[in-house]
């Protein structure tokens, strides 16, 4: 099995080169193969930074043609067009212009996370389906949006949580919801350290870049002079833009471990703050000083789900069998997971205790895609042309999703929040119910 790190992405980010559009692959798992030859796919890439970057080295192999590119940042976008369309590609840096082309059947955001919803909204109403990066909000109450979207308009999307297809995740997933775990007693989530660190006397302000339209880039968010470590990459360490390691890295490891423990439930009942440390003093869950990272740095949160299970939220924890990764407790064994290894007796018996044919387990039908991200977009193009929802749909992307929103809100204001998901409200907690959604910035609003 290959392995792909965070590395693994900005390295191919980096390096991808041009890709010839080829005929359409079948899609990666079984009982999911088109009948038909499908056409020719026509994408626009909505931010073409570097995760944008990592998805075009699959682009040959699935039959995909790059008619149009959008980036506020015009050296990103000219330079995907000189290396992968022959300057030849329709660009822009307002995202309208790509929604109105009858030329685009389907589009890959990849903004920064802060504006993945308005992007995502506004394409669906344009008739678009998407590929979404993770994590697709920002907050609690775009997650309603979304999901309201993708009902009012029928279109497909794709949440980019890859590990839903990749063999380090499923097995495990099959084997608690098989029960060969025993009653699950806790699940603990290490999402990892924060690899960018504040300087003692902050960041300093510089000359927004000419290829840079810093306004346009900032949206909703509250508008603040230009520091370059709140653009591009280290935006993933702003409040203002992102949740830090909680969503970049808990949107895919909170979404595996709340689909193997609690695929049935709304979502968990109550967040305990066990520590949290803060790379800059808050007030009232704000960030005292606007020129350092604000995200957490060191962070435990005790999750309460109503069947029982406890899932832990961590950093980093010492003996942790990884530097990230997933354990299950149960009764009857454990179990561990990242995207390098599967350590448990449970996985270990399956050489001789099989699990009965489920299409969760299933192996890749089509041995042309070692690679996890590639079947997740294989999965994607064939959803398009089925009508079928994926894997990572809205719907469990959000749902899973809300959990770390909650561990993020809890941690600002350094409290245990109760939360009631029929009703979408933090109980008895007005101040920290004023964190489920954002004030959108003049001009930038969702409508």
């Amino acid at each position: 099995m290959s392995k792909l790190s965070r590395r693994d992405v900005m390295k191919a980010a980096g390096a991808v080169a041009a890709a010839p559009v080829l005929a359409s692959a079948p899609v990666a798992r079984a009982q999911t193969t088109a009948s038909t030859q499908p056409k020719k796919t026509r994408l626009a890439i909505i931010g073409c930074g570097g995760m944008a970057g990592f998805h075009t080295q699959f682009f040959g192999k699935r039959g995909i043609e790059l008619v149009a590119l959008c980036d506020v940042d015009e050296d990103h976008s000219a330079d995907f067009n000189k290396r992968l369309c022959g300057g030849k590609a329709f660009v822009t840096k307002e995202y309208r212009e790509i929604l109105e082309r009858p030329d685009v059947d389907v589009c890959l955001i990849a903004t920064p996370d802060h504006w993945h919803t308005k992007i995502a909204v506004d394409a669906m109403r344009a008739g678009k389906d998407l590929y979404l990066e993770k994590p697709a909000t920002l907050t609690v109450a775009e997650c309603a949006l979304l999901r309201n979207t993708v009902r009012q308009t029928s279109r497909i999307v794709q949440v980019g949580t890859w590990q839903r297809n990749d063999d380090h995740f499923l097995p495990p997933v099959a084997l608690v919801h098989a029960g060969r775990l025993g009653n699950i007693k806790r699940v603990t989530v290490c999402v990892g350290p924060q690899p960018q660190k504040n300087t003692p006397e902050g960041f300093k302000p510089s000359p927004v870049p000419k290829s840079l339209d810093w306004d346009r880039w900032q949206g909703q968010a509250p508008a603040h002079e230009y520091i370059k470590e709140r653009c591009h990459f280290t935006f993933r360490w702003w409040y203002e833009y992102s949740g830090g390691m909680a969503t970049d890295w808990g949107a895919h490891h909170v979404d595996i471990a709340q689909w193997a423990v609690a695929p049935d439930l709304p979502g968990p009942i109550s967040l305990e703050v066990m520590n949290v440390d803060r790379p800059v003093p808050m007030k009232d869950g704000w960030p005292t000083e606007d020129n350092k990272y604000n995200t957490a740095t060191k962070f435990g949160v005790r999750i309460k789900f109503a069947n029982g299970v406890e899932m832990l939220l961590h950093d980093q924890l010492p003996g942790f069998p990884g530097d990230n990764g997933i354990l299950f407790e149960g009764d009857e064994g454990t179990l561990f997971c990242n995207r390098e290894k599967i350590i448990g007796k449970a996985f270990d018996e399956l050489k001789t205790k099989p699990l009965p044919k489920d299409p969760l387990f299933l192996p890749p039908t089509d041995t042309s895609m070692p690679q996890p991200p590639e079947r997740h977009m294989a999965e994607f193009l064939h959803c398009t042309r089925t009508r079928r929802q994926p894997r990572s749909d809205v719907f469990s992307h959000t749902r899973n999703l809300t959990t770390c929103h909650l561990a993020i809100i809890a941690m600002r204001l350094n409290r245990e929040i109760f939360w009631d998901a029929t009703k979408q409200q933090i109980v008895g907690d007005q101040q920290a119910n004023g964190f489920l959604a954002r004030e959108q910035r003049k001009g930038y609003e969702i409508v």
